[in-house]
């Protein structure tokens, strides 16, 4: 057998185990061109682009439509509404928000039991429209002098009043109040500034108490007394001294000086007593009164000394005196004070938005025609209100602008409408 022959034979036999017979290599598949593959993709982006800015100036014009009708805006919570803003304000503490009271009055309808205890002053006279209380004076004693108990053992006004005072204001273990200008005391003078005025509490700072100096007075002194020349004027050391916090709260001293020049003599201060902000309530020593203005205070056993009527006396007094400082009449000086919180609204109007007025003024004729012709195409109004209202379209609120405001297509707004609590 050839050679040649066998091996033809060979190659037709099955063989076992091994490597697989060779096998001829296939023609490779054919591939679509690159260049065709990225025209086909970008084809695609641009219909979906087309498609994408289609919906998008559908919506914008949505939103146009539904701007240009708009009734009411929602708020943004986070964005638009600001809440628990506190600021402090003050006011004149006297009728009609005045700071300065140069008129005194009492009433003569009250009482000789009450008057016995305390006075009563008015901004004007007690009958006429729109008089009101504005403070009240008192006097206490420790042992009850300077009033007659009336065979009431242990029961005169002047004591029942510094004990009211002293539960009030000071703590259960204090007896007697003590001032930096006498130290512990039994003789107050009280001013106590009427509460629907005082709001939260006497500003500290802003009040001033002017005392024309008593040149002679009776021993009952319900009438009038005689009043000198000389007037000192009453402050707070809150300029110069921090507050002493107490059970009552602040408490300042009263000194002499002016709310235009300050302390007088701020390193060795004339001190005349305490003032409790918190409680609109000026205790006053009767030593001092006695030594620097001339009070005479009436601390006899038994004697209906009135004293309460001399501070009235010396306060009214100043009315009449005229401050070389200001060329003004000397006037007890007071404001109020109170913690306001605020929540702000902030009303964002966009130019394409509340262009059109739905006031019967606005359009003419059966269809409805603008009947300004200057505002077609270029519709204009002007806000003057701004109404809050709840999700049941509740108005709950009405803020007014100062002057109208005007509002096109060309100009947006930004109105902040705040309420307070």
């Amino acid at each position: 057998m050839k050679m040649n022959d066998f091996i033809a034979r060979l190659k037709q036999q099955p063989r076992i185990g091994g490597f697989p017979p060779r096998q001829e290599p296939r023609s490779p598949l054919v591939s679509t061109p690159v260049p065709a593959v990225a025209a086909a993709t970008e084809q695609i982006q641009q219909l979906a682009q087309q498609l994408a800015n289609q919906m998008v100036a559908e919506m914008q014009q949505t939103q146009i439509l539904a701007r240009n009708g708009r009734t009411y805006t929602k708020f943004d919570a986070v964005n638009d509404v600001v809440g628990n803003q506190t600021e402090t304000v003050t006011a004149g503490l006297w009728s009609d928000n005045l700071a300065s009271l140069t008129t005194y009055f009492t009433a003569s309808d009250q009482t000789t039991s009450q008057r016995r205890y305390y006075v009563d002053v008015y901004q004007d006279t007690p009958s006429a429209d729109g008089a009101a209380v504005q403070y009240s004076l008192a006097y206490g004693h420790a042992l009850g002098s300077g009033s007659d108990s009336q065979g009431q053992l242990n029961d005169s006004p002047s004591r029942a009043i510094y004990s009211q005072y002293r539960q009030l204001l000071l703590a259960p273990t204090d007896t007697r109040f003590t001032t930096a200008g006498s130290g512990s005391t039994d003789s107050i003078y009280i001013v106590n500034f009427k509460r629907n005025r005082l709001k939260e509490r006497l500003d500290p700072g802003n009040f001033e108490l002017p005392l024309v100096k008593i040149s002679t007075r009776a021993t009952n002194a319900t009438g009038s007394v005689a009043t000198g020349s000389g007037i000192i004027t009453l402050i707070d050391d809150s300029s110069v001294a921090a507050a002493s916090i107490g059970q009552s709260g602040k408490v300042y001293n009263i000194v002499s000086g002016s709310i235009n020049n300050g302390v007088y003599s701020p390193a060795t201060p004339i001190y005349y007593g305490l003032v409790y902000p918190d409680y609109g309530t000026l205790i006053l020593d009767g030593k001092m009164l006695d030594q620097n203005s001339g009070f005479a205070t009436n601390t006899s056993s038994s004697s209906e000394g009135n004293n309460h009527f001399v501070l009235h006396h010396s306060i009214s007094g100043s009315a009449f005196f005229t401050n070389p400082a200001t060329s003004d009449k000397f006037g007890f000086i007071a404001r109020n004070s109170e913690k306001i919180t605020s929540t702000h609204y902030f009303v964002r109007i966009k130019n394409a938005e509340y262009n059109f007025s739905n006031n019967p003024s606005y359009t003419t004729g059966s269809v409805g025609q603008i009947a300004q012709s200057t505002f077609i195409g270029d519709p204009k109004t002007y806000i003057t209100t701004v109404g809050l209202y709840n999700d049941r379209q509740e108005l709950l609120a009405v803020a007014k602008l100062s002057k109208p405001l005007l509002k096109s297509f060309q100009r947006e707004s930004l109105i902040r409408v705040k309420l307070d609590f």
